[in-house]
């Protein structure tokens, strides 16, 4: 789904002052944070019929089928008590687009399980796309996205504006912190009562969130709760953005990176070092307006992150820029050195594993900005 950037109109200019992410101090208001929850950019065309399963994976087909189903079963009841008067279709062995009974049993959330780059966020928001209700109705966002939406409205706020949606979608489900393991499980259950549809991704079963970052057992209550909410499709496949592609693209050098940063309209030119200093300075909710407008992002001096708290910045900075389409231009080391291997070993493992698969499918699409020498 990602374009190129001749597809995208790139071309050669004149030499200008190319845009700084350090010099950007963006403020989100509440009512944006509201209106943003949707598909982005990138997921905003994909539909059920442009997903392309991997035919050696029957995991991938199996899901389209279940979540055309599920999506068919949101139609045609209020949100407010849908879920109780039987809006709300579970999964498992035999589902279909039959009545849901009067009265559902069991998990009343779809939750999508994979590793990353089998195409769960493409699912995820054709769901959305495929729900039969008015965009005002649904809610698509990351996990963050939704904390931060709690952080900017209050909780019962939240509650009040997310309680009459169909559906709400959260992509990236992961818990990071005891705190939002309570808030979450709290969030979701009052959503539920209300008859909101729920649907996760995650690479991560609802199970063994937390796992490996907090002392998981402590807040085992919680986390049964957050699980018995979502009944779970294991989507299996390897990476599909680098499916028969070739080697990732090499650093380039500064001197061909600042070039093309200053030939490039509507690129930005960062220091990477200075780039991290900033991202602890700006609020990761404010990640995507930091991005908006760009056509590009140049870096130069990338290196290796030097803690976790950096490295986590950095995966919500890639996960928006990925979200957005803007291409990453580098020089210095190759992306997949940015963590250590402890870091690679940790709880943290699949999310840095995804910044770079998604960092190396946006510095394939900036190959197009570097002039032939």
């Amino acid at each position: 789904m990602s374009t190129t950037p001749a597809a995208s109109g790139f071309g050669p200019m004149a030499d200008a002052a190319p845009l700084s992410l350090c010099a950007r101090e963006p403020h989100v208001p509440a009512d944006r944070l509201v209106a943003e929850m949707v598909p982005p950019p990138r997921f905003d065309s994909v539909r059920f019929s442009t997903y392309i399963p991997d035919p050696n994976q029957p995991s991938q087909t199996e899901a389209v089928g279940v979540l055309e189903s599920f999506a068919a079963g949101l139609g045609g009841a209020h949100a407010t008590g849908a879920g109780r008067r039987g809006g709300f279709l579970g999964l498992g062995r035999g589902f279909g687009r039959a009545k849901a009974p009067s009265t559902p049993a069991g998990p009343r959330g779809v939750y999508l399980d994979g590793g990353y780059g089998v195409g769960k966020t493409h699912l995820l928001a054709s769901l959305w796309h495929a729900t039969p209700a008015e965009p005002a109705l649904k809610a698509f966002g990351t996990f963050v996205e939704l904390t931060n939406l709690v952080g900017a409205l209050g909780f019962q706020k939240t509650v009040q504006t997310l309680s009459g949606h169909r559906l709400l979608c959260i992509d990236e489900f992961e818990l990071d912190d005891p705190g939002d393991t309570v808030l979450v499980s709290t969030l979701l259950g009052k959503l539920v009562d209300a008859g909101v549809a729920l649907a996760a991704t995650s690479n991560t079963l609802p199970g063994k969130l937390g796992e490996g970052r907090f002392a998981a057992a402590d807040f085992l209550r919680e986390i049964q709760g957050l699980s018995a909410h979502f009944r779970a499709l294991r989507i299996d496949g390897e990476d599909y953005r680098h499916r028969g592609l070739p080697k990732a693209p090499a650093p380039h050098s500064e001197e061909q990176v600042t070039r093309a940063a200053r030939t490039t309209p509507g690129a930005s030119l960062d220091a990477f070092p200075q780039l991290l200093e900033h991202l602890a300075r700006v609020h990761p909710s404010r990640y995507g307006a930091l991005t908006d407008d760009l056509r590009a992002v140049c870096l130069t001096d990338v290196q290796a992150v030097p803690d976790q708290s950096t490295a986590l910045r950095l995966v919500v900075l890639a996960d928006r820029l990925y979200d957005r389409e803007v291409p990453v231009l580098a020089s210095g080391a190759p992306f997949d050195r940015l963590f250590s291997e402890e870091m690679l070993n940790g709880g943290y493992r699949k999310k840095y594993f995804r910044a770079i698969s998604r960092l190396t499918a946006l510095a394939r699409d900036a190959e197009g900005l570097v002039e032939p020498s």
